[in-house]
């Protein structure tokens, strides 16, 4: 069999079934974080499917359009948002502010670097939309305001609206498509520049917020060793806070590979909470595929489709075993329930994602 056939197949249908049940847990709680994952992975499974009829039937002009669109810009950005938002009553802001700086910066630096044909002034106004962005969500965060996720929201939502609209207009040379002559699999060689420059911007900030995310929820959950101490405090000296806001990724980072070890003890022990697991499983499934497409962005296309394939297995199954924040796991829009939540489980987890 085909695997340019094959694994995007595979792909589009577990994210439709993934995004059904994200539909069915939204409408039992009404989470926002909830709804923006579904659309998310709706995206996932639309560009899946526009790479399986691409190798079945054939490129055409309106399919690359739409796999770039809502592949290339879209999904990471929105599954990122969704982790924002779960997120969004804790400090993760300060580390969503520097992701949007840093994609401002590398989508900037893309095209000093490459200088893509009809880019015009579009990587300074990228980067500009970044820094502005960053500075407001450092500004909420700062002052405890919780708000500071509908500003990610205005980048994500905001710039697929306006994405949307300048692919309908954009003109792609012929023969509409462009893909790699050695594996069939798509690349956006033909695509404007100023569309191609929203790709680093949205990738690096998605990618981001969903692993880093991630991760940052499995050390709230796991049996931390704190080598190194930091505070990131609101009522603290602004120079302090700087200071602290520098040493804060270094800290996290050293903290939790030494934490490391009595996490598996803890889980050897069954005294592991299973958000740690699953936010694990959660943020490998937002790095390869990330890691893949970037690969595809430069010229290496092999693997394109079996990281697609393997990202969305490991988000399904960081979804499947995050019990506590997800609450009952049940056939979608019936009451058959597969797996039921330990009593307070989902309370206790939401309040420590709050930071309370």
């Amino acid at each position: 069999m085909d695997p340019n056939i094959v694994l995007p197949l595979c792909s589009s249908l577990l994210s439709f079934v993934f995004a059904l049940f994200l539909l069915d847990q939204w409408l039992d709680r009404r989470r926002p974080y909830q709804l923006i994952w579904m659309f998310g992975m709706l995206w996932y499974a639309l560009s899946a499917g526009t790479e399986f009829l691409g190798a079945t039937i054939g490129w055409s002009e309106p399919l690359y359009k739409a796999w770039y669109l809502i592949g290339a810009v879209w999904v990471a950005g929105w599954l990122g948002l969704g982790t924002v938002y779960l997120l969004g009553k804790t400090r993760f802001g300060f580390a969503f502010a520097a992701s949007l700086l840093l994609a401002g910066l590398f989508t900037f630096l893309s095209e000093a670097r490459y200088h893509y044909p009809e880019s015009g002034a579009s990587a300074s106004i990228y980067f500009a939309v970044a820094v502005v962005a960053a500075v407001a969500i450092v500004i909420l965060t700062v002052r405890g305001r919780d708000t500071w996720p509908h500003v990610g929201a205005l980048v994500i939502v905001g710039g697929s609206a306006v994405s949307l609209v300048m692919m309908v207009g954009a003109q792609i040379p012929p023969p509409g498509y462009s893909v790699d002559a050695a594996t069939g699999i798509p690349t956006g060689e033909l695509i404007p520049g100023y569309l191609r420059l929203l790709t680093p911007f949205f990738n690096i900030t998605g990618a981001f917020a969903l692993s880093f995310g991630a991760l940052f929820s499995a050390y709230v959950y796991m049996p931390k060793r704190r080598l190194i101490r930091y505070s990131l405090r609101r009522d603290q000296e602004a120079g302090r806070l700087a200071a602290n806001l520098v040493v804060a990724p270094i800290a996290v980072t050293v903290n939790f590979v030494a934490s490391l070890p009595a996490t598996v003890v803890a889980l050897f022990r069954g005294e592991l909470n299973s958000r740690v697991p699953a936010t694990i499983l959660i943020a490998i499934g937002g790095f390869i595929p990330a890691l893949t497409s970037g690969l595809n962005r430069f010229g290496s296309t092999s693997a394109f489709f079996l990281g697609e394939l393997l990202g969305v297995v490991f988000l399904f199954a960081g979804f499947l075993v995050s019990l506590e924040v997800f609450g009952d796991i049940r056939v979608p829009f019936t009451d058959i329930v597969l797996h039921r939540r330990r009593a307070g489980a989902t309370a206790q987890a939401e309040a420590v994602a709050r930071g309370r």
